[in-house]
């Protein structure tokens, strides 16, 4: 099924908090749109840019951060690459956000955090900042 992971992380992060910021979106939307739908403020960000989409999107680097960015219930990431989890954790730490990842296959980051099944998807909380 097409985008089921990210229609499955989208439905998570809308069902459980009240602000986000997607790191790493890569140009697509399908999570990100499913929180705004929601009436969540969301907001993506890469290091690279990307055309004028639905959802609102900066170009910023989350291993030196622009802080402002990031002031949100929940930081998440889909398939990011390992080596940027440990920045990850350092930013949602910073900004007092939870931090949910969903790994390509098993790649995990030392003990994977926190592991929920969603709609049959493996999620990992690394950082839980809110109690939701």
């Amino acid at each position: 099924m097409r985008d089921s992971i990210e229609k499955a992380v989208g439905r998570y992060i809308a069902g459980k908090y009240h602000s986000a910021v997607e790191v790493g979106f890569g140009g697509k939307t399908v999570a990100a749109e499913i929180v705004q739908a929601a009436g969540i403020p969301i907001l993506c960000t890469d290091v690279h840019a990307y055309a004028d989409g639905p959802v609102p999107a900066v170009v910023d680097d989350c291993v030196e951060p622009t802080l402002s960015f990031y002031q949100a219930d929940v930081i998440y990431a889909i398939r990011p690459g390992t080596e940027i989890v440990p920045a990850l954790i350092d930013l949602a730490k910073n900004v007092g956000a939870d931090l949910i990842v969903y790994h390509l296959g098993f790649e995990l980051y030392e003990n994977g955090g926190e592991r929920i099944i969603t709609e049959g998807v493996m999620l990992h909380r690394y950082v839980r900042a809110h109690h939701v």
